[in-house]
């Protein structure tokens, strides 16, 4: 089969390079780096259903004759470059939500598309208890004392630093997917108790709560991994964050909209929360310091859970495991869109 595999910033072609390189005999390989392209504006149907994204899709209709696997990370897939190659087959891409790819199109076409789910969970899962070791043990602040030019002179001035150790206190995992379940299995070896909440998993080897209300109350350290839908925005909210143990902590590395802002500040400014730490939040006016940075107790990053060279390298594993099923005639595993495909079987949900 002809294979083109589209890199970008985020994940450079030489990823799929190393992972396709076991393909080359059995298959002709070629490879695209799409950069940002500013003059594109997106007009048509199918590049208005498109998010996320990068550069154009110029660049791929121009390489796509003939292709019949077509593999991207954040290139845009639309009809048109669809359509420029009678002889495609699969369409592959490297993320867990294909946003980037025209979904309608792809299907309407006849024609699995691909995704790889859980790639980063390990990565996620690492900086959630990175987050609940710096909160627990009050790193923020410390850091912030450092920085201002303090010190502390004796054993003594270190008092106002104390934090908890993670042994004992019970963590509450919103959401038990693949992030989930590694946070689980990180948090035990802390000696930390896990419960669970997720009325769609099967949570098996830990306690699970009958509602996300009880979760709530029981938990020091609440970490959110759930998916984002219509259902669950903004609920941990004024409500949610009221029913939470006085000093606990909350963790947010799923998505920015299961969590009131502006009811978090509250929270945190009455006291009734020791911290939290969000790797995903709404976004601000451009230029000016965020407002849950005026707590000493809070962690901003900037959604860069999944943001290793080792996710990006399992990402680029998953998909050229899925090439060689597909030529082997073997069933698909991740597939966005199973009714496409005839023996192709659904995969695992997009997890958060």
């Amino acid at each position: 089969m002809r294979v083109l595999a589209v890199g970008d910033s985020y994940m450079p072609a030489r990823f799929f390079e190393a992972a396709l390189a076991r393909l080359e005999d059995a298959h002709r390989l070629a490879y695209l780096q799409v950069e940002s392209d500013a003059a594109f504006v997106p007009a048509s149907l199918s590049e208005l259903r498109l998010r996320e994204y990068l550069g154009s899709p110029a660049p791929l209709i121009e390489s796509m004759a003939g292709i019949e696997v077509l593999v991207v990370h954040g290139a845009p897939v639309t009809d048109e470059v669809l359509d420029a190659s009678a002889e495609l087959r699969l369409v592959c891409c490297a993320r867990g939500g294909p946003v980037n790819v025209d979904v309608e199109a792809v299907t309407a076409r006849g024609l699995p598309l691909v995704n790889t789910p859980g790639k980063n969970a390990e990565a996620v899962a690492d900086l959630t208890v990175a987050f609940i070791v710096m909160l627990a043990r009050r790193l923020p602040s410390a850091q912030e004392f450092v920085a201002q030019g303090n010190q502390v002179r004796d054993n003594w001035e270190g008092r106002r630093f104390f934090g908890s150790d993670l042994r004992g206190l019970t963590l509450g995992l919103v959401g038990y997917g693949q992030v989930g379940q590694r946070v689980a299995h990180r948090a035990r070896s802390f000696g930390m108790q896990v419960v669970a909440y997720d009325p769609y998993a099967d949570v098996a080897g830990i306690e699970q709560t009958a509602s996300l209300e009880e979760l709530l109350g029981s938990a020091d350290v609440v970490s959110l991994h759930a998916r984002a839908t219509a259902e669950n925005e903004g609920m941990i909210g004024e409500h949610a964050l009221a029913a939470m143990r006085p000093g606990a902590l909350l963790i947010n590395t799923a998505r920015e909209a299961l969590v009131d802002e502006e009811a978090l500040d509250r929270a945190l400014a009455s006291g009734h929360l020791a911290g939290a730490a969000l790797d995903v939040f709404h976004p601000g006016t451009p230029g000016r310091r965020p407002r849950l940075l005026r707590h000493d107790n809070v962690i901003l990053t900037p959604h860069l859970g999944g943001a290793t060279f080792e996710t990006l390298r399992q990402g680029a594993e998953m998909i050229a495991e899925e090439i060689e099923r597909f030529g082997h005639g073997q069933p698909l595993v991740n597939v966005v869109n199973p009714p496409a495909s005839t023996g192709v079987t659904p995969g695992l949900e997009m997890t958060a």
